[in-house]
């Protein structure tokens, strides 16, 4: 019988190699290859398939709520047992304080166990207590063994486990030592399948990168079930988690949190992030209705027109897409006659968010006219619609309820697109629906006056 021959593995990028080299052949990294033995091959066992209507129990569909209602809308209504949850952010923007919190939560009735590679039980132990959590009955572990916690989280037949963080935990099989990407391949792969054996839900905290990408391969986020990241504006107490990748829940859902000195709360009404508004009404400013996952969110853009001091005029998106308000510049000069060819033009969006979809081009165009002329709009305005190339004012999904959120934030006045424009407006609402940019603008503007 052949002996199995020994692998080389490279303890930057995880690359194998059938002989040493000074140098890894796939990342270049100098003196990264160390040996591992081949591990013998195991021994085939019987698999069984079982029907997808039949097997299945109740209890272990059952979703495990987290304490945050913003973080179970997130994850598509709480936690499902044995899933893998990969939590990234950066540094100090409260990721263990929002772990922490959800695991005093779930500790109330259902086994915990918190292993902790980056503070010692005491440091922990005085973090709950400054939050004022009665976590007593979570289980603390200061331990970066991978094997000791996963075998600690079976003896306690632990129903959430929470790894804070990936980079700290190594295991013996992997050889290489803690944050290696060969480590964080063989640790996360580990944790996958305790999780998908043992129905336990796993929540695993990532570093990221300067790009804010989480730290390691991109191989982690395809081996976890949902990967939610923190975001916030720098200087700002509010926070914001993204879910990127859900299997049991909407992608690109968004949960809202303040950071206060006892910990984080949630915050149940966006609006009050986005629409900070001045008392008085400023030319350049309107709201808009966009849908960041299953929830419309009422945002606040401001524009501003300038005419050009010197060289080329520019063109400054804050929030949005560069390109496309371009795009916009040119259909709006084509088709409106609103030509901003000798102005600047700046674009933002208030509370540092991204705005990806369409619905917000025709109040983009509003608030440039607005600027432009040096015109107030009405205070009770909001605007939504995607404008097309050839001038027209095009639908945008979910009409309906972006109506209805706008009026139950008190807005009585909305210019959107003809199609979206409903039969039957919400009580007290005017809606005027468009079809062309030039109508849009003059129904927005005439009101202004």
């Amino acid at each position: 019988m052949a002996r199995a021959s020994p692998t080389f593995v490279c303890g930057s990028c995880g690359g194998e190699s059938l002989k040493w080299q000074g140098q890894c052949p796939l990342c270049g990294a100098w003196n990264s290859l160390e040996q591992r033995s081949a591990a013998s091959p195991r021994a085939a066992s019987a698999a069984r398939a079982v029907a997808l209507s039949a097997g299945i129990s109740a209890e272990a569909t059952q979703r495990i709520a987290s304490g945050a209602q913003e973080l179970d809308r997130v994850l598509g209504g709480g936690i499902v047992p044995g899933s893998v949850i990969l939590l990234g952010g950066d540094p100090g923007i409260g990721k263990s304080t929002l772990l922490l919190q959800v695991a005093a939560s779930v500790a109330g009735t259902q086994p915990v166990l918190y292993a902790s590679g980056e503070e010692s039980v005491a440091q922990v132990s005085l973090r709950a207590q400054r939050l004022a959590l009665g976590a007593a009955a979570v289980g603390v572990l200061a331990e970066t063994d991978l094997a000791a916690i996963l075998a600690l989280a079976a003896e306690r037949r632990a129903a959430l486990l929470v790894i804070d963080s990936i980079q700290t935990v190594q295991s013996a099989t992997a050889g290489t030592a803690a944050g290696a990407v060969s480590q964080l391949r063989e640790c996360t792969a580990e944790l996958v399948r305790f999780a998908k054996s043992s129905g336990t839900a796993v929540i695993i905290v990532g570093h990221v990168t300067k790009e804010g990408t989480i730290a390691g391969p991109r191989l982690l986020e395809h081996l976890v079930d949902t990967v939610l990241y923190f975001e916030h504006e720098a200087g700002s107490r509010y926070r914001i988690v993204r879910a990127t990748k859900n299997r049991f829940g909407a992608v690109n859902e968004l949960g809202f949190f303040a950071m206060t000195a006892g910990g984080l709360r949630e915050v149940r009404n966006p609006a009050a992030i986005f629409l900070a508004r001045p008392s008085e009404p400023a030319a350049g400013s309107i709201v808009t209705v966009s849908r960041e996952g299953g929830r419309p969110l009422l945002i606040e853009l401001q524009a501003l027109v300038d005419r050009m001091r010197f060289g080329a005029p520019r063109r400054i998106a804050q929030g949005l897409d560069a390109n496309r308000l371009a795009m916009l510049l040119a259909a709006a000069s084509r088709h409106a006659q609103l030509s901003l060819q000798e102005h600047d033009v700046f674009v933002n969006v208030v509370g540092g968010i991204e705005i990806a979809e369409t619905s917000s081009d025709l109040p983009v165009l509003i608030a440039l006219a607005s600027s432009l002329r040096g015109q107030p709009l009405p205070a009770q305005l909001v605007s939504f619609g995607e404008i097309g190339l050839t001038g027209e004012v095009r639908p945008v999904p979910y009409g309906d309820e972006r109506l209805r959120e706008a009026h139950a934030q008190g807005f009585r006045l909305a210019i959107v697109p003809h199609g979206n424009a409903p039969r039957s407006a919400p009580a007290g609402m005017r809606v005027i629906g468009a079809t062309r940019i030039a109508e849009a603008l003059e129904a927005a503007l005439a009101r202004g006056a």
